[in-house]
C-alpha cells in the first residue's frame, strides 16, 4: 500500500509561514509575555499590592540616585529634628543651623518656600508639638493634630514616613506607588479593554456582514444605510458621543463604547467575503440538501472567511488600546481607583511640569512595545493567511 498524506490546510500553511518569519515570532513572543503578565496580574499573583505607598512622593528611579540629602532637600548640622510641613522628612533642627541645598519637594516654583519653611521651624510651628517661641511667645494649639494628619497622609502612622523608600527601581508617583507595578497593573486594564472591545466589534461586524452579504436586497440596503451613518461621523466624535450618553465611567463602559463604534471595518470586509462565497459550489451543494440559511452562513461560509475576522480583530486590538489611552487622557476613561496606561499618561502631564518624567516614560514605553509587537504580528498574520502568498 502507498502512504497517502493529506494536504495541509489553511491554518497549517499559515503557521508554517509564521514560523519562517523571525520578526513575526519575536513579535509573538512579546505579545505572549504581555498576555502572561495580564493573566498573573488578573489572578493576583503579582502586583496585587500596587496601591501600597512604598516610596516617598515622587521617589526618583534608583539609577538617578545622587548625593544623600534629607527628603526635604536640607542639610542639617545638629540639634533636634523638626518634621517638614508635608510630613515626608525633617526641615531642620531646633537650635541648629540649617543650610539649603536642593529645591524643596513641595513646590519647586515657589522661591520663598525654603525661607518660609525655615522660619516656621524657628518659630516652632513645624515641630509636631505645641512649642512656645522664646522671642514671640507664640503657641500653635493645632501642631499636634496637624502632625498626626501629616503622618497618616505620609504613610499611615507615625512610622509610615520612615518606612517609605527614598528611591525605587523606576521611581514612584505622587502618592508613592511603585511605577513598575503600576505599569503592569495598567497593562491589565488596557489589554482587557482592547481584547474585549475588539471581540464585540468583530462579532457585530461579522453578524451584520453575514446577513447583509448573504441575503442581499432590502437586508443589504438596511445594513448599508446603517453602516453609512456610522462612517459619516468622525470616529473620535462618535466615541465621545457614546461616552457622553453612557455617562457612567468604568472598564465595561469603555468596552461598550469602543465595541459599538468599531464594527464598521469588519462589516465591510466580511460582507464582501459573503457576497463572493455565497455563489460557490459548496454553498450551492448545502442549499441542495436543504441546509438552512443560518447553517449555510455560519457552518459552511464562515470557516472559509474566519481568517479575515481574525486579522481584523488583531488590528482592532491595537487601535482600541490606543483609543482607551485617548479616552482616559480626556477624562472619559477608567474611574478613580482603576489604573490604565491612559490614566498614567493623564497623571504624567502634571508631573512633567515638576520634572518628574518616569511615569510617562514607563507607560509610554510599555504601550509602544506592545502596540509595535502586535502591529508587526498582525502584518505577518495577514500575509500568512493570504492564499496568494506562496
Amino acid at each position: 500500500m502507498h502512504n497517502t498524506h493529506a494536504a495541509p490546510g489553511l491554518w497549517a500553511l499559515a503557521w508554517r509561514r509564521l514560523r519562517a518569519d523571525r520578526v513575526a515570532m519575536v513579535s509573538l513572543a512579546v505579545v505572549g509575555a504581555f498576555m502572561l503578565l495580564l493573566a498573573l496580574s488578573a489572578s493576583g499573583l503579582i502586583v496585587s499590592d500596587w496601591e501600597e505607598e512604598v516610596g516617598v512622593n515622587y521617589a526618583p528611579p534608583s539609577f538617578m540616585t545622587g548625593p544623600a540629602t534629607s527628603p526635604a532637600g536640607l542639610a542639617v548640622s545638629s540639634g533636634r529634628a523638626i518634621p517638614s510641613p508635608n510630613g515626608v522628612g525633617p526641615v531642620g533642627r531646633v537650635g541648629a543651623s540649617v543650610t539649603r541645598q536642593a529645591p524643596p519637594s513641595a513646590n519647586e516654583f515657589d522661591p520663598l518656600a525654603d525661607d518660609i519653611r525655615v522660619l516656621q521651624a524657628e518659630l516652632g510651628h513645624a515641630s509636631g508639638v505645641a512649642l512656645r517661641n522664646e522671642t514671640y511667645g507664640i503657641v500653635d494649639p493645632l501642631a499636634g493634630e496637624l502632625n498626626e494628619l501629616r503622618a497618616d497622609m505620609a504613610g499611615g502612622g507615625p512610622q509610615g514616613a520612615a518606612a517609605r523608600r527614598a528611591t525605587l527601581p523606576f521611581g514612584a508617583d505622587k502618592w508613592g506607588h511603585d511605577v513598575v507595578k503600576k505599569t503592569i497593573k495598567g497593562a491589565e486594564t488596557s489589554i482587557v479593554v482592547g481584547l474585549a472591545s475588539a471581540l464585540i466589534a468583530v462579532g457585530l461586524g461579522t453578524v451584520f456582514g453575514a446577513f447583509s452579504g448573504f441575503h442581499g436586497g432590502l437586508v443589504d440596503d438596511f445594513f448599508n444605510w446603517f453602516y453609512s451613518i456610522f462612517t459619516s461621523i468622525p470616529s473620535i466624535l462618535m466615541i465621545l458621543t457614546v461616552a457622553a450618553v453612557l455617562q457612567q465611567k468604568g472598564v465595561s463602559t469603555i468596552v461598550l463604547i469602543l465595541g459599538l463604534t468599531g464594527w464598521t471595518g469588519p462589516y465591510r470586509l466580511i460582507r464582501a467575503e459573503y457576497i463572493k462565497h455565497k455563489a460557490r459550489e459548496y454553498v450551492m451543494a448545502a442549499d441542495a440538501i436543504g441546509a438552512s440559511s443560518w447553517r449555510k452562513m455560519f457552518s459552511h461560509i464562515f470557516p472559509n472567511v474566519s481568517h479575515v475576522a481574525l486579522v481584523q480583530m488583531s488590528i482592532l486590538v491595537v487601535g482600541f488600546i490606543k483609543a482607551e489611552v485617548i479616552l482616559s487622557f480626556l477624562g472619559f476613561g477608567v474611574p478613580v481607583g482603576v489604573v490604565s496606561w491612559g490614566s498614567m499618561l493623564n497623571e504624567a502631564q502634571n508631573e512633567l511640569i515638576l520634572g518628574k518624567w518616569w511615569q510617562l516614560a514607563a507607560a509610554a514605553a510599555a504601550m509602544a512595545l506592545l502596540v509595535t509587537a502586535f502591529s508587526l504580528f498582525t502584518d505577518a498574520l495577514r500575509d500568512a493567511l493570504d492564499p496568494k502568498v506562496k
